[in-house]
């Protein structure tokens, strides 16, 4: 059983919602995300997106476009990615680590080199936003080769025949994206959000994960009755950046605590 498949199976036999947090890599300092991702395990999350910095992340909104701006600036590239998950694993970090990024630094990679590397790294999977599924099965077929998920996307718009192709090439989990648009904090989340999940899960066992806008516990709290995972992004970076250089991790792991707090609601 892989780590992926392990934690959702654990979690959903205790009833719990999957906490994912996201972080650019190389944010906001060049080592930071070692600093970070154990902090974070421990202070709670179950999975962690990792962000490889990209000069055109379409997907993302201002927030998330800050950090990989800065990222970039501070020299991070794809095989320091790569290098950032093999260090987190020998640091004893143990929950699953999914790189998310835009397919270019991936085929300027090497599809086949990217997806060895990662599994030799410890890493879990990729999450690549700019894949249309009439592209995937290169990188579908050498990720399974090595051992690795294809995280998909569906949306509030996607339509049913689509979305049951869609959900055909995924493994790990559905990132199931909660409204139209980019990446970005919010106050409220979509009051469609139940219907679009349901409909989702027609075309798929695999475990659901919303993402895009959750931001408070209030929200998590929203999505736990109805889904299995929640990603928090650009509210945490948002955090980060509030935060003194010297307060940055603990601040961030007392977010991922703060956000636990529906489990109390």
């Amino acid at each position: 059983m892989s780590r992926m498949t392990e934690t959702f199976a654990h979690l959903r036999a205790i009833h719990h919602v999957a906490l994912m947090p996201y972080l650019t890599i190389g944010f906001p300092q060049r080592d930071s995300t070692l600093h970070l991702v154990p902090a974070l395990e421990a202070a709670g999350a179950n999975l962690i997106e990792l962000g490889i910095p990209f000069s055109d992340p379409l997907a993302d909104g201002a927030t998330i476009q800050r950090a990989s701006q800065q990222a970039l600036a501070n020299g991070v590239h794809f095989s320091f990615c790569l290098e950032t998950v093999a260090r987190l694993r020998q640091q004893g970090v143990r929950i699953p680590l999914l790189l998310m990024g835009y397919y270019n630094p991936i085929l300027s990679y090497g599809i086949d080199r990217a997806c060895a590397d990662l599994a030799v790294a410890g890493g879990d999977g990729w999450i690549v936003p700019d894949l249309p599924p009439e592209e995937a099965s290169p990188l579908r077929q050498q990720a399974t080769a090595h051992g690795l998920d294809l995280i998909m996307f569906v949306a509030p718009t996607t339509p049913d025949e689509r979305m049951a192709h869609i959900v055909r090439l995924a493994s790990g989990f559905v990132y199931c994206v909660s409204l139209t648009g980019v990446t970005g904090s919010r106050r409220d989340l979509s009051t469609g959000l139940e219907a679009f999940l349901s409909r989702v899960r027609q075309h798929t066992d695999l475990p659901l994960v919303v993402g895009f806008g959750i931001s408070t516990a209030e929200h998590v709290a929203q999505v736990e009755p109805i889904a299995d995972g929640a990603i928090v992004g650009s509210a945490l970076i948002n955090h980060i950046e509030s935060l003194p250089p010297d307060q940055v991790v603990e601040g961030a792991a007392a977010f991922i605590r703060d956000l636990q707090k529906y489990g109390k609601m």
